[in-house]
């Protein structure tokens, strides 16, 4: 290019070489600053200035896009290709290590249900050691041989030996929500009840069920009389009808309940001694009268507002 000339003479190519050569010049000083720090070698075709003649007939190798450029070698199709391998290897390893994450966050959930699970204990219903194996209130009639008696021989065999001195068990104090009398206008019944059903408590009057619930709370209050001896206070009990009431009496108030129900079972029908989910009151007896067995139960509501 003809040197001494103004820009305003200079023709559009040879602003165009001279522009490539103030980049290829200010290439070649940082190569050379690179050579001297031992970063890059110096090649000698890059130091060359190609020459305007040179750079117009397109004898120069060197791309002028990469002149152009900021001084990095042009991307192969090759190494395209190994980036986009980089990068989707780079996206996989993300999505596993999420995955990872995932699956040891429900295993750690599992693993803590698990020992939750294991450490819950059930609720558990208290027993008593020795459940009732026969309804209250059983004995011999009073005309048979040996008068009336503990009637032994309604006990299951098997369960004999666990029965112990069942008519001779201490009466216990009733509390204030616990009964004291019972009423039954239908049968003229007005007699005291004392706490537990064994012999000696029948003896004087009619017994509440160990256990059982108390006049007027949900569950079943159990009271049980004899039918032909010490007062025959249950003689009648099979003359009750639905409908007919039945009043028992704590120290603080009367509760009133509604016959419902009337049926004879075995004496080992213990099944009526559970618990119900309403106020109830079961009336046990032995039945029928002087022969005794059998048992006759009248099942009865509380009435609302009772």
């Amino acid at each position: 290019m003809p040197k001494h000339k103004s820009l305003q003479d200079l023709s559009v190519d040879e602003l165009r070489w001279l522009l490539l050569s103030k980049r290829r010049a200010a290439r070649q000083g940082r190569l050379e600053q690179y050579r001297r720090s031992g970063r890059v070698v110096m090649v000698a075709s890059e130091l060359e200035s190609p020459a305007f003649e040179s750079w117009r007939s397109g004898a120069l190798a060197l791309d002028e896009d990469e002149l152009l450029g900021d001084g990095k070698p042009p991307r192969t199709r090759a190494r395209r290709i190994l980036d986009g391998l980089l990068l989707l290897t780079e996206v996989a390893a993300v999505f596993g290590l999420l995955f990872i994450l995932y699956s040891g966050l429900n295993v750690i959930r599992q693993l803590n249900s698990e020992t939750v699970a294991s450490l819950a204990q059930p609720t558990l219903t208290p027993t008593p050691l020795i459940a009732a194996v026969v309804l209250p209130s059983g004995h011999t009639p009073p005309d048979s041989p040996g008068g009336a008696q503990f009637n032994e021989a309604e006990i299951p065999d098997h369960l004999r030996p666990l029965v112990q001195s069942l008519y001779n068990v201490p009466v216990p104090t009733p509390g204030p929500q616990q009964a004291v009398r019972i009423q039954i206008p239908a049968i003229h019944v007005d007699a005291p009840v004392v706490q537990g059903d064994g012999w000696e408590q029948l003896k004087k009057g009619v017994g509440q069920y160990l256990g059982s619930a108390n006049p007027g709370e949900y569950g079943n209050l159990v009271l049980s009389a004899h039918n032909d001896i010490f007062g025959e206070i249950f003689r009648d009990l099979d003359r009750l009808r639905p409908g007919d009431l039945v009043v028992v009496f704590t120290n603080q108030r009367s509760y009133t309940y509604i016959v419902v129900n009337t049926k004879i079972v075995e004496p080992t029908a213990v099944e009526v001694l559970s618990p119900t989910s309403q106020p109830t009151v079961t009336l046990i007896s032995c039945y029928p009268y002087l022969v005794d067995n059998k048992r006759i139960v009248i099942i009865a509501r509380l009435q609302v507002g009772g």
